[in-house]
């Protein structure tokens, strides 16, 4: 169904209405209402976390907040986004920090401001439990505050309603970069594919993949094996590729 055949369905724009086919997304509602994104529109996919937005319906008393590029419209749905939210970022050497369990905390001290409220979880629009990743960095738990808030992108809506005026997502960030440096192990193929590199294996490959057209790029795209959603222990059956290919058409 084209979406001038879709029922028109009202809703506010920073308190101005427009009627807008419905089973849009809030960010094309917006378009199609004449709206030109400047700022508050990245990714279109949920990850970068740029189009925060709040909106309230008449029989619901809450605010909520989404991404604007995720949600659909409701009917007659009022809207507001926050183009950016401000957030304290410590300065850090990352290569000079340990993972000591008061390092969260020395960092971020604020943390420690913490009120246990849960406002932080409730308005997370990736439904991330914001409170239980900040009482793991109390508590110096780097490595479950880096896995609890793994898919945050950053969009800044806790820190927007907290009381305590923490941070979040900066605090998450750090646990994660000090549990990437300095907890988790390196993987063994890292290493070897770093020092592969180093010894020029695959200058060939790139030389010879700079020849292509994008087309010959796009086919030789298609033929790659894709990785599973869930890899674990996955490896590709062709381990040369594309060089392997690359050759054969010589």
């Amino acid at each position: 169904m084209e979406i001038k055949e879709r029922r028109l369905i009202p809703i506010y724009i920073f308190g101005k209405r427009y009627e807008v086919p419905e089973g849009l997304t809030i960010q094309k509602a917006m378009e199609y209402s004449g709206y030109q994104f400047i700022r508050s529109c990245g990714c279109r996919g949920g990850v970068c976390g740029a189009c925060l937005t709040e909106y309230r319906t008449p029989k619901d008393y809450r605010i909520k907040m989404v991404l604007a590029c995720q949600s659909l419209v409701e009917p007659e749905m009022q809207i507001t986004q926050s183009p950016f939210i401000p957030m304290r970022r410590a300065q850090y050497e990352l290569e000079k920090l340990k993972a000591q369990p008061d390092i969260l905390g020395r960092i971020y001290p604020e943390i420690y401001r913490c009120l246990q409220c849960n406002t932080c979880s409730r308005v997370c629009p990736m439904e991330i439990p914001v409170m239980e990743y900040i009482a793991c960095a109390i508590r110096g738990e780097i490595e479950k505050v880096a896995t609890l808030s793994f898919p945050c992108v950053m969009c800044g809506a806790c820190v927007l309603k907290c009381p305590a005026e923490i941070s979040q997502p900066n605090v998450a960030l750090l646990a994660r970069r000090i549990y990437g440096r300095h907890i988790l192990p390196l993987s063994h193929r890292l290493s070897q594919r770093i020092e592969e590199i180093k010894q020029g294996k695959y200058e060939w490959v790139l030389g010879r993949l700079v020849q292509l057209s994008t087309s010959e790029l796009m086919e030789l795209y298609t033929r790659r094996e894709q990785e599973p959603q869930e890899s674990g222990h996955w490896i590709p059956k062709e381990i040369n590729f594309p060089e392997n290919l690359l050759r054969e058409d010589q």
